[in-house]
């Protein structure tokens, strides 16, 4: 027989079950005697270690999840999670934990599952009938290491010259691929058709390629948004965004469609909008046709404005971790027009100078105007600039899960209608500078369509029966709900020249 303690008898039913435990409790003298067993023999020596259940499969009670602290943390838990978008249970992770007026409150992340899904849940949702994964204990610091042995190793390391070792494949250089599963192929590479392609499978794998973010902070950041009033439109924000923390408290976030300013109280939000005298984006319209206008604006002359920007394009891209160094870059804002003003309906931003070609840092179309054809719109009119310029442009990586949707599905349009239009042989490079995409998107797009074929001894491109059936299906689509094209003629634009002192903060 064991004696324990009120407050380990207390921990552990916490974590188990006792209706599922075989064991007598006797109460004697403020002390508790256990029979024990295997699974309360397993218990006691993970309450002796200081980690109890951690890093182990078993049941949970409603108790061990109605605490954040140790032992018996649900911070970390995995279990199955009810998710109302499939109407079935699903694996999930519980990232937060809040108590409210309504009761307990759970931020789960569904696993395999982009960040955007993730949601607060109550208790209801959450099955504690089957066996849950406690998380891992944190591993022990190391030990110190004494005076005597750091002299010993800094003589070491002074009596010998070293040179750092050059890793295999890695030239000092950011990798430019476009995933890890499907890297870009350089030149000396040979190319081959990828076999077995997909659409379905490809957008399968981007759902649930989960997030772009790399740090591991920022992956346990937790949506702090609860809905954004933008306009006519009220929203529900995908990720979070460095917003003042005593607005996230406010259950709708107000912000001024034209000045992006923002407001937790809807009294300060309409006394502003009667001020505001702000009817379009703060800088330079550079093309106006029937449908929209684009504006190009200096981050280093309205830094307000582009900050309030970033922060609100934070929401939905996880991946962007830029907020207030703003001076470096030009942001392209497409709005469309009504007798009230110009409406923001998305934006691109580019570095006024950037080392590696690229002509697009970061883009966003709001989800209000999504799946209506203003994406493939902005990433047109990015390379209409590139154009002007006279160079080839491509987007910096890594792209978003929806960013990467629609540029392949532009890359592909554009390259398929200057095969059709083109008779006779072309090139890759002729297909570049046609495009004013880099040979390397041009590449990647072939072979993930799989019309780069090697015949006779060398490698061609061919429109294959696949590609033209998709085409026509496409063009009846267009026929029936339209196409958003470009007006070359409309854009009144001229690269424009910075000096060193203006592509950076200049206080």
């Amino acid at each position: 027989m064991t004696p324990l303690g009120i407050e380990e008898i207390q921990s552990i039913l916490g974590l188990l079950d006792v209706r599922r435990l075989e064991m007598s409790l006797v109460f004697d003298d403020e002390l508790f005697e256990v029979q024990e067993g295997p699974l309360v023999g397993n218990l006691l020596a993970d309450l002796h270690t200081g980690s109890p259940g951690m890093g182990r499969v078993g049941l949970c009670t409603v108790g061990a999840l109605r605490t954040d602290t140790p032992p018996a943390c649900s911070i970390g838990v995995k279990l199955q999670v009810f998710h109302a978008g499939s109407n079935e249970y699903r694996e999930a992770e519980i990232l937060s934990m809040q108590t409210r007026p309504t009761g307990v409150h759970y931020y789960v992340h569904y696993t395999d599952f982009n960040k955007r899904l993730d949601e607060w849940v109550t208790l209801d949702k959450l099955d504690l009938t089957k066996e849950v994964e406690w998380p891992k204990p944190p591993e022990p610091p190391a030990p110190p290491v004494s005076s005597s042995h750091r002299k010993k190793d800094s003589i070491s390391k002074n009596s010998k010259a070293s040179r750092p070792q050059k890793h295999d494949g890695d030239d000092g250089h950011k990798s430019d691929s476009m995933d890890v599963d499907d890297p870009t192929p350089t030149d000396d590479t040979k190319l081959q058709e990828p076999a077995n392609f997909s659409k379905e499978k490809e957008i399968e794998k981007l759902r649930t390629s989960g997030s772009m973010t790399q740090s591991a902070h920022e992956i346990s950041r937790v949506r702090n948004l609860s809905r954004l009033q933008i306009g006519l439109y009220e929203l529900e924000p995908w990720y979070f965004s460095p917003y003042p923390p005593e607005l996230t408290s406010s259950p709708i976030l107000h912000i001024c469609e034209f000045c992006l300013s923002y407001f937790g109280c809807p009294t300060r939000f309409l006394r502003h909008r009667q001020k505001c005298d702000l009817f379009h984006p703060p800088g330079n319209e550079i093309y106006r046709d029937q449908a929209v206008s684009f504006f190009e604006i200096d981050g280093r002359r309205q830094r307000t404005w582009c900050r309030n920007l970033c922060l609100l394009s934070k929401c939905f891209l996880d991946h962007k971790t830029l907020y207030y160094d703003v001076d470096p870059f030009l942001f392209y804002c497409m709005c469309v027009r009504d007798d009230r003003g110009f409406h923001l309906v998305g934006y691109f931003s580019k570095e006024k100078e950037s080392a590696d070609g690229y002509n697009v840092a970061c883009i966003l179309t709001l989800p209000q105007y999504q799946r209506t054809g203003y994406g493939k719109l902005l990433i047109a009119f990015s390379y209409e600039l590139s154009k002007r310029e006279g160079k080839l442009g491509s987007p910096e990586k890594p792209l978003s899960d929806l960013g990467l949707l629609s540029y392949r599905a532009y890359w592909q349009d554009t390259i398929v209608d200057i095969l059709l239009e083109q008779k006779g042989e072309v090139t890759i490079d002729e297909l570049a500078n046609m495009s004013a995409m880099t040979t390397n998107d041009v590449i990647h797009t072939l072979q993930t369509l799989g019309m780069i074929r090697y015949y006779k001894g060398q490698h061609v491109i061919c429109l294959t029966d696949a590609i033209l059936a998709q085409k026509e299906k496409l063009k009846e689509r267009q026929r029936i709900k339209g196409k958003r094209v470009l007006d070359p003629s409309c854009l009144q634009w001229k690269p424009p020249v910075f000096t060193a002192a203006t592509r950076t903060w200049n206080w």
